[in-house]
């Protein structure tokens, strides 16, 4: 497993098995089809992904995928992540599964369009 912080998202898929190594690079191309303006940044050690504010993390483990999509991303979608084990701002999808590659899409799509407002709205405030 993942030994040191990697510089960018590419070095820290590479520290980890093939089949992990398989899931992390779906995840991250689904992230970045559903936020094609989003900058890939690594964060607090882990890919992130910032469009007006960050967006959405993920993370490598043993027998899961993490997924750090904030608290408004998990609370929007707690009768679809249902079937996941979820804390207040993450999900973890077991290797053993597929990738619910829809669900993981509507997330980012959402916090795209909520980070985008929230943009709109400090905009708007700072003009007054």
């Amino acid at each position: 497993m993942k030994t040191k912080v990697a510089g960018n998202t590419d070095e820290y898929i590479a520290g980890f098995p093939i089949e992990t190594q398989e899931k992390l690079k779906q995840l991250r191309e689904i992230i970045r089809k559903a936020a094609p303006k989003a900058e890939e940044i690594i964060s607090y050690g882990m890919p992130a992904y910032k469009y007006f504010g960050v967006l959405v993390y993920f993370a490598g483990y043993a027998k899961h995928i993490g997924f750090y999509p904030t608290g408004s991303g998990i609370e929007n979608f707690q009768k679809e992540l249902a079937a996941y084990k979820t804390s207040k701002g993450t999900v973890q999808f077991p290797l053993s599964k597929k990738l619910p590659v829809g669900l993981i899409s509507q997330i980012v799509k959402f916090r795209v369009k909520q980070n985008e407002e929230k943009a709109v709205l400090k905009q708007k405030k700072s003009k007054k």
